[in-house]
């Protein structure tokens, strides 16, 4: 059986970690590199980046942070923000990520995804998409797809722009919540449950984790493969040990090494 893996996020604005709800309010918490490594070092599964502010700014993401954590770590990561070509996810990739991320780009260019794939493999694409409940007529899943760190509504359907990325190529896709984002209430188990059963590629859960009975939530009752957590460890209310011991005591299949 596969194991869930645990996948710390880092939202990075002007080279620090910062983290608010709904992307507002938010609070500097520290150096990305060096939370990286202590969160590598706990035993983190995977880890990504996202730069908040560079899909809005039109502004690329800051290759030489993607290297100092390359040096620092010894597992996957992805990156995202910023990114809106071939030519950037090159860069992110040479400069050491296993993975890119792209969001608002993808929905502005969709062959993004299918020339990401064709170009570095289906491995390396991972779409992020942030879905908001909605009662456009246009979105029938009841999920309205947002770019631009939720700023703008598109009137695209969640769940069809799930099937479309993954028939275009996408090899992972990061469901995270609007209305959940930041809140530590819980995971929007609808949404995830949703794509999770009509996709056939590996679905992240992100915003909401608060504790981790929410994670065991998302794995169990939503068929989640991943779960990203960020506020419930940046404040250091819970280790990586800590979630992953609540996991396996659930009997959730978990990568443990202590």
């Amino acid at each position: 059986m596969l194991t869930k893996r645990i996948i710390p996020c880092l939202d990075i604005h002007e080279r620090r970690v910062t983290k608010g709800v709904r992307f507002k309010n938010n609070i500097d918490l520290g150096d990305p590199v060096e939370m990286a490594t202590r969160y590598y070092e706990e035993g983190c599964d995977e880890l990504v980046f996202y730069d908040i502010t560079a899909s809005s700014e039109r502004r690329p993401i800051d290759l030489e942070m993607v290297r100092e954590v390359a040096r620092a770590i010894r597992i996957p990561f992805a990156v995202g923000g910023g990114i809106t070509s071939l030519d950037d996810m090159s860069a992110v990739l040479l400069a050491g990520a296993e993975k890119v991320s792209i969001n608002t780009p993808a929905v502005l260019n969709p062959e993004l995804i299918e020339e990401g794939a064709r170009r570095f493999g289906a491995q390396c694409i991972v779409l992020g998409m942030d879905p908001v409940r909605s009662d456009n007529p246009a979105c029938p899943s009841g999920y309205e797809i947002t770019i631009r760190g939720f700023r703008e509504y598109t009137g695209i359907d969640a769940l069809e722009w799930a099937r479309r990325a993954e028939s275009m190529g996408a090899g992972e896709i990061v469901v995270n919540s609007v209305d959940a984002d930041g809140t530590r209430a819980g995971f929007e188990l609808n949404i995830t449950r949703l794509i999770a059963e009509n996709t056939g590629i590996p679905v992240v859960a992100s915003g909401g984790a608060g504790n981790p009975r929410h994670l065991a939530e998302v794995f169990i009752k939503a068929g989640a493969d991943a779960a990203i957590v960020a506020g419930m460890i940046h404040t250091g209310e819970y280790s990586i040990a800590q979630i992953k011991n609540e996991l396996h005591q659930a009997g959730i299949p978990v990568r443990r090494h202590w």
